[in-house]
Formats: C-alpha cells, sequence, structure tokens
C-alpha cells in the first residue's frame, strides 16, 4: 500500500554541508537566494549561521552536525517537518559523524525525501518547476514491517 503526503510551494529545505563544503554551498546559496526566500531554511551549527549571514534571511538553526544535528534533521524527515535536503558532504574526508550521516541520508530514502549531495543536484533541484508547486510525494506504507512478529 502506498500512502501520500502533501509538500507545499513553500518547501522546508534543510541544508548541511561539511567544513570543506561549506564555501561550494555558501556560493550557491547565494546564486540561489531569491529561491531560498521562498522556501522556510534549516541548517545544521556552522552551516546555519552562514546562511544566514550570507542570505541576510533567517535560518532556523540546529545543532552542529557532530553534536547531534546530523540526527536532528533526520528525525524531522520522519516527522514529515523537512521536505528536501541539501547536503554538500564531503567524500574524501572522514568525518568523526559518519554513521549519523549515512543514517541521514537513508532516512531521506526511506522517507522519499529530494536530495542534493553536490552543486550540480542542487541546481537540478531548484530549477525543477516543482519548486513553485504543491507536490504528492508517494510514501511506502511501512505497517507490515511495524507489524511483524518478533
Amino acid at each position: 500500500m502506498i500512502n501520500f503526503r502533501n509538500i507545499h510551494p513553500r518547501k522546508r529545505v534543510a541544508l548541511v554541508a561539511h567544513d570543506n563544503r561549506k564555501a561550494e554551498l555558501m556560493e550557491w546559496a547565494y546564486a540561489n537566494r531569491e529561491m531560498l526566500a521562498k522556501n522556510e531554511l534549516y541548517g545544521t551549527g556552522t552551516t546555519g549561521k552562514l546562511l544566514e549571514e550570507t542570505l541576510d534571511q533567517p535560518v532556523i538553526r540546529l545543532l552542529s552536525g557532530p553534536l547531534g544535528g546530523d540526527q536532528q534533521v533526520g528525525s524531522m524527515i520522519a516527522e514529515e517537518k523537512i521536505d528536501l535536503l541539501i547536503f554538500f558532504w564531503d567524500p574524501m574526508s572522514a568525518q568523526p559523524h559518519d554513521p549519523d550521516v549515512k543514517a541521514l541520508l537513508r532516512l531521506c530514502v526511506v522517507w522519499n525525501i529530494p536530495v542534493a549531495s553536490n552543486r550540480a543536484t542542487a541546481d537540478f533541484m531548484f530549477t525543477s518547476p516543482l519548486m513553485d508547486e504543491e507536490y504528492v510525494a508517494s510514501q511506502i506504507d511501512y505497517s507490515t514491517y511495524l507489524n511483524r512478529k518478533v
């Protein structure tokens, strides 16, 4: 069985970047500031602070990723409080919170959340006509899994 949820034209967008990718995310965000201004923004740690300064608009700031910010975003995804994730992660550096990063990306797949991991995917996502429209997202019904005998 498939469930459906409405994603409104004003999206709830989480923005996250590892240290080596923060400058790239800020450049992208500045170039897309008009589109970002139409949405509700969330950012982890320093990324949230830099986004507020770069965009001159409010960003709901969560904890730093290694201190639980990635898990906060994941929790918000599971509670259907985040519609999109822009996560410029660093594939070349080991992160102290790699398990959190993997869990966050896994939750995006489980909850059918679009994820952009670099400038190209963020550009494709934000130039989609669906960014300005209501979207009905399908969601796998996990009730069989939840009701299984253990």
